[in-house]
């Protein structure tokens, strides 16, 4: 039986939805949190009706079995597939939810009186807001307040697991509750020596040797020490950062002039979900701290001072910061983060991570400041299975800028056994790796993977107040360091042709139960860290160490390959009007001295669509591209088809997909623009245009808004940061720096949605 159309099943769930002919379906992750049901959080009230909530309505992917099994085959060097990452599109095409689903819970959200301000369907999610009244009806709980167990405060959540009426489950609901506030992994010397009854001042630092003042090191310092040479900068690499607060980057600007040194990185703050990117600290009132946003930027630029651009990701929803890592444009393929917390469900982000595995992209988490894990030790989201988890070290270099000369474990670096439960990821079970000399469990997850150093010898410039040198410390600095290394990693594998290097803990387990070891890493086999000590090899205080001279040349090596090709196509989405025609280029590359032509066929396209290709095979050796054309007959029922394109020689086959929407004959599409076109604002002033979105066609995705040509001095905010349903206003916010130079400049906004993209522009002139 020929599969229904997506618009006739978004029909058929919004009439099941209306009808209430559905059993309630349950969430297939967890969200009332333990001290409620065992009563250790005492009940105190319920939350006010008419208190606005934002929620993240996250959606479930489609095959977790195949996709599973596809990324055994991605890390593996023997399989044809090896590193044949997929694009977000593609993701979705295969593993994502359909459209008639996310349709169905776009719909769910505003039947329920929800305002929808945010996701998207390759992002899994869609971002309401309503009140508390709309969350207990549509979800069937009750939200209640409760004392906190271990705090000095209380918190809200739902009082049962919630329901819905869709006619399938959804994943999960970020923002049903504030148990655990997530915070930054780094701690100040003063409070560390507290901490262990100690003098400050009897805290041994290694900072002798740093280019900073007072010997700090800076972000420049850990470089020399790690990477060593220069010709690598990270050119041509997108870097993203983890953040739960915005920043002022007028504080990165100071760091840099104070230590002399240029930033030559472009610069984006994004939010994800309506959060403020701004973090301003003043007597007069601000006293948002924005220490962890600007040493994540100082390590990450320090490393990879040529990035093509670092995006900080601002939210306040774990599941909407990290959707939207996965669907930006550019994708940052390596993403440091620095931050903490306690989900409800550990395998709530499981999904967006395995994605960004599946993409090529590097999750880099931050250990922990507080020694072994626990129970009552946050090790969350440092100890998930696709998560590259960063320990502390001390380092000591040779002089400033100088190179590495020894490294112990730091005394607080966090690590240990997965409290959490997850279990023993494939990489860890391999022979050499887990012994009795490092006391690692062979049934659940360990960590970290990594490390590198996190002693209180940083440089650090934070609030617009006097910056500091050797006082913070934590592994919130390990993990941007190699966040922006990776970057060096891809930048050479880019440079031999090669597709970037992927999520790393397969590779570097695999080669580092070899004799290669020692050339990869520095091991670190002294100091201890609560319960665990550093040990030769692997350990579960700093991992397998800090990068050493050769793990570059060990990543970006030759490696043998089957023969093989890949093919993809460009745009994977297409959208025709009933009686025209469309087209999309289908490529497909070789490798492993693959030298066979390939031939190209379609499969299900609906009657009416016929399906053409120039040229019908690709020549060998079977690297080249087709025009593949979709002449759509007068006669064809709108609604979304997948057509797979099948490619077949030297006896293998590959497949990609073509989204194929057709409309009813009017080009669905939307206009941008902008109100005023020209604005004039002052130096550490702010002004606001309106940027408007009108649907043609029966359009109705939503547009994204990001900005360019502000200047590193400026900072641009869109709120809401996108337009639901292709029509609507957002208010660009400009907010100039106090230091900005005179003068006019030219911002470009740039609107995406459904495939499409337009832009509009607006005239900025700074006056004093």
């Amino acid at each position: 039986m020929r599969r229904l159309g997506s618009s006739l099943l978004a029909i058929v769930a919004l009439v099941w939805i209306a009808t209430g002919d559905l059993q309630a379906q349950s969430m297939m992750t967890r969200h009332v949190r333990q001290v409620v049901w065992n009563g250790q959080a005492r009940q105190v009230g319920r939350m006010a009706a008419d208190q606005m909530m934002n929620l993240d309505i996250v959606l479930p992917m489609r095959d977790q079995a195949g996709l599973d099994s596809f990324l055994r085959d991605l890390y593996d060097p023997a399989s044809p597939n090896y590193r044949h990452f997929l694009t977000p599109q593609e993701f979705t095409a295969r593993f994502g939810p359909s459209e008639a689903d996310y349709d169905a819970v776009v719909q769910f959200a505003k039947g329920n009186g929800f305002e929808v301000v945010g996701g998207s369907r390759d992002g899994m999610d869609v971002q309401v807001r309503g009140p508390v009244s709309a969350v207990e009806v549509a979800f069937r709980v009750s939200m209640r307040t409760y004392q906190h167990p271990t705090e000095g405060r209380t918190f809200f959540g739902p009082d049962n697991e919630p329901t819905v009426n869709l006619p399938f489950n959804l994943w999960h609901v970020s923002g049903l509750d504030n148990y655990s506030i997530p915070h930054p992994m780094l701690v100040k010397k003063s409070d560390f020596a507290a901490a262990h009854n100690m003098s400050a001042d009897a805290v041994v630092s290694h900072a002798t040797t740093g280019s900073g003042p007072a010997a700090s090191f800076l972000g420049s310092d850990m470089r020399a020490a790690y990477y060593g040479g220069t010709s690598l900068t990270g050119a041509g690499q997108n870097l993203g950062l983890l953040e739960y607060l915005g920043t002022d980057l007028d504080d990165l600007t100071t760091y840099f002039n104070n230590v002399g040194q240029p930033n030559n990185v472009p610069i984006t703050l994004l939010s994800t979900d309506g959060t403020s990117t701004s973090c301003v600290h003043t007597r007069a009132g601000g006293n948002c701290d924005d220490t962890e946003q600007t040493l994540d930027m100082t390590q990450a630029i320090g490393m990879a001072p040529g990035l093509a651009s670092l995006v900080v990701y601002v939210g306040s929803s774990d599941t909407a910061i990290i959707s939207a890592m996965t669907t930006h444009n550019p994708l940052p393929t390596t993403i440091g983060c620095s931050w903490g917390w306690t989900p409800a469900d550990p395998s709530t982000l499981d999904p967006y991570f395995k994605k960004m595995a599946a993409q090529g992209q590097n999750f880099f988490a931050a250990s922990g400041d507080s020694s072994t894990w626990s129970s009552r030790v946050e090790a969350w989201p440092a100890d998930d299975a696709y998560v590259v988890s960063v320990g502390g070290t001390d380092l000591v270099t040779s002089g400033a800028a100088g190179p590495w000369a020894s490294e112990t474990a730091w005394v607080d670096s966090g690590g240990g056994i997965s409290p959490d439960s997850i279990a023993i990821p494939a990489w860890q079970q391999l022979s050499g790796v887990i012994n009795s000399s490092n006391r690692g469990s062979t049934t659940f997850r360990n960590g970290p993977d990594v490390s590198a150093n996190a002693n209180f010898t940083f440089y650090t410039c934070a609030d617009q107040t006097a910056c500091l040198a050797n006082q913070y410390g934590g592994t919130s600095f390990a993990a941007p360091m190699w966040a922006g290394y990776i970057a060096l990693v891809n930048q050479q594998l880019a440079a031999n042709g090669q597709p970037g290097i992927g999520f790393i803990n397969p590779t570097i387990y695999s080669q580092n139960v070899t004799s290669s070891y020692g050339a990869d890493f520095h091991d670190i086999s002294s100091g201890t860290s609560g319960s665990y000590s550093a040990v030769t090899g692997y350990d579960l205080v700093t991992g397998w160490g800090s990068p050493n001279a050769g793990l570059i040349s060990s990543l970006t090596g030759s490696t043998t390959q089957t023969p093989a090709f890949t093919i993809s196509a460009s745009p994977a989405t297409v959208s025709v009007a009933a009686g025209s025609n469309g087209s999309s280029t289908i490529t497909t590359t070789v490798s492993g001295g693959f030298s066979s032509a390939v031939a190209l066929s379609a499969s299900g396209a609906p009657s009416g669509v016929t399906v053409s290709f120039n040229p019908l095979s690709i020549a060998a050796p079977g690297s080249g591209s087709s025009t593949v054309t979709f002449a759509v007959a007068s006669t064809v029922a709108a609604g979304t088809y997948v057509i797979t394109i099948t490619g077949t020689g030297g006896g293998l086959t590959q497949t990609t997909t073509v989204s194929l929407t057709v409309t009813s004959g009017v080009t669905a599409g939307f206009t941008v623009s902008a109100s005023p076109t020209t604005i004039t604002v002052a130096r550490n002033a702010s002004g606001n245009v309106t940027i408007s979105a009108a649907a043609t066609g029966g359009f109705g995705s939503a547009i994204s808004l990001s900005a360019s040509g502000q200047g590193g001095s400026q900072t641009v905010t869109f709120s809401p940061s996108s337009i639901s349903g292709g029509s609507g206003t957002s208010t660009m916010t400009i907010r100039v720096g106090r230091n900005a130079s005179l003068g006019t400049r030219t911002i470009t906004v740039t609107a995406k949605g459904g495939g499409i993209t337009h832009t509009t522009t607006v005239t900025l002139t700074i006056t004093r």
